[in-house]
């Protein structure tokens, strides 16, 4: 009798614990590539995986119960969940600093009237972990739970800016220097200067590097080690908000860096 099972179930099921490994190593390739397109369906997942699509449903029927995935009903493609962001928020730590900074987002986002986002490093991306929104700003996009290229972002920026060098190097080596708008810093060496200068004044921008139409500015957050831990940005549209530019802006976000820093236990300056 003939057999219907994929040829990748024979791969998965052969060596027992190389198998689980291998399909580990697919599920993430699966979040990687939700996180970095924003949403995909079954037959691009698997063209770009070079694996049967019976495969790729079978590790979204997985990451769909588990939350880690979600798919829109109107289009039938997949894109991240919350569960990536209840992981993300269950590490020591992180779940305190959510707590300690959200009166500090409220208070920006009331006083200049844009989105405030709270950002944390995870893997090769930057999460947004929490959101606070002016009275008046435009934009209606929830960004909590979304993972961020660092390069392309103001938070991702800080965060970068305070890795080790090494472990910079790793991560860009793995993520490359993709467009993401004409905008879009894809030099290395660009980069590179735009993070010293980061470190140097304490705060990152972009202007349209993300996203067409949209700035940001951002500050990082440290523990009590003096360890950056987190990034707490500005956004709004390209055509009012210039982070430089707006009296009193930078200092009060720095302000505002340094408040949540105290409150994890930061002494320094």
């Amino acid at each position: 009798m003939a057999s219907n099972r994929d040829p990748e179930s024979d791969t998965d099921a052969e060596g027992g614990q190389s198998g689980g490994v291998q399909s580990v190593e697919r599920a993430l390739t699966v979040l990687e590539i939700l996180a970095r397109d924003g949403h995909a369906g079954v037959s691009e997942i698997a063209e770009e995986m070079g694996i049967h699509k019976s495969t790729v449903s079978r590790l979204m029927g997985s990451l769909v119960t588990r939350q880690m995935v979600h798919q829109n009903s109107e289009r039938g493609k997949y894109q991240l969940g919350f569960g990536i962001l209840r992981l993300a928020s269950s590490i020591p730590g992180r779940l305190s600093l959510v707590h300690e900074a959200r009166p500090v987002l409220e208070s920006l986002a009331d006083e200049f009237k844009e989105t405030v986002n709270l950002a944390v490093l995870r893997s090769n991306y930057a999460v947004n972990v929490d959101q606070a929104m002016g009275p008046s700003t435009l934009a209606t996009h929830d960004w909590v739970g979304s993972l961020t290229p660092l390069h392309a972002t103001s938070s991702g920026k800080v965060l970068l800016a305070a890795l080790e060098a090494d472990d910079r190097d790793r991560i860009l080596k793995e993520t490359g220097l993709a467009a993401r708008t004409a905008r879009t810093i894809t030099s290395r060496k660009e980069l590179d200067a735009q993070l010293l200068k980061a470190a140097a004044d304490g705060y990152a921008v972009v202007r349209e590097e993300f996203e067409i139409g949209l700035n940001a500015v951002a500050v990082p957050v440290r523990n009590h080690q003096g360890t950056v831990i987190g990034a707490i940005s500005i956004s709004g549209p390209a055509f009012r908000f210039d982070p430089e530019g707006i009296p009193g802006l930078l200092d009060t976000l720095k302000e505002a860096g340094h408040k949540v820093s105290a409150n994890m236990g930061y002494h320094g300056h």
